[in-house]
């Protein structure tokens, strides 16, 4: 029986894939795996500020820029060959990567809903799909390989904003993670999701410029997350520490899905 914080937590030695790597959430992410040990690729559509994190996550450890358009068929085929040529066995995999539109409901408009729900939720399977035989790879259920998906609170609650496509996706986010996790548990494989509330990233820029102090002020704990608080959560979940947790939705957003502040 190993208790001590260093058995239960540990993840160095494990292989990574965080999607959308390279900034925002996903940079958070990549940022607690490569400190604590673990051999991370990042991917993102953006070659030049894929291997800009990879070279600065590089100065306290191994992160690895592999840059691919995961939203079609083309980029996930080229991107799953990419690391099935470089690795035999994938310990952890984050499907961080999604986008975000915002319209009126009048004028809503097609592509913007197709672009959403492809890129948050069907990539999110398929990509999953396409590594299953690296996640399975000498994985059990006593020893699992952790697929972690990146939801949000506006998937638990509807939003006051303009995003139509981006809350359904996230719904089917979290639905697709239970049904993964009782589909994969006799693989060897875990799959739970974080739903994160407020961080700074690059899709929540416009809305905290505008709106960061209502938005803390709502908050029961009266603030952001915190790359702390995402790379914390994160490391539980590919640690021992969880290895018998599946199938789970956890809201980071400090408390605020639950309602507003209570003065």
């Amino acid at each position: 029986m190993n208790l001590a914080l260093g058995d239960l937590f540990a993840i160095a030695g494990k292989v990574a894939i965080v999607t959308g790597g390279s900034r925002g959430i996903g940079k958070m992410i990549a940022a607690g795996f490569v400190a604590n040990g673990v051999k991370t690729y990042i991917t993102a559509r953006k070659a030049e500020a894929c291997a800009e994190t990879a070279a600065e996550l590089s100065q306290v450890g191994h992160c690895i820029a592999l840059p691919a358009d995961l939203s079609t068929k083309e980029g996930r085929e080229a991107f799953v060959a990419e690391i099935k040529s470089r690795e035999s066995k994938i310990d952890i995999l984050v499907n961080n990567a999604g986008a975000a539109w915002g319209a009126p409901f009048e004028e809503y408009p097609d592509e913007g809903y197709d672009k959403v729900m492809d890129i948050n939720v069907k990539a999110i399977f398929t990509l999953t799909r396409d590594l299953m035989p690296l996640l399975t790879h000498d994985a059990s259920p006593q020893n699992p390989s952790r697929v972690i998906n990146i939801g949000s609170i506006d998937g638990l609650r509807v939003s006051t904003m303009d995003n139509f496509a981006y809350g359904a996706s996230k719904a089917a986010v979290h639905f697709l993670t239970k049904n993964l996790a009782l589909r994969l548990g006799p693989k060897g494989v875990t799959v739970n999701a974080i739903a994160p509330g407020a961080f700074q990233s690059h899709m929540m820029n416009a809305t905290l410029e505008k709106f960061q102090d209502k938005i803390e002020d709502e908050n029961p704990l009266g603030r952001i997350g915190s790359p702390e608080d995402m790379a914390g959560l994160a490391v539980y979940l590919a640690s021992n520490a969880s290895k018998y947790m599946t199938g789970q939705v956890i809201a980071l957003d400090g408390g605020r899905h639950i309602g507003a502040r209570q003065d």
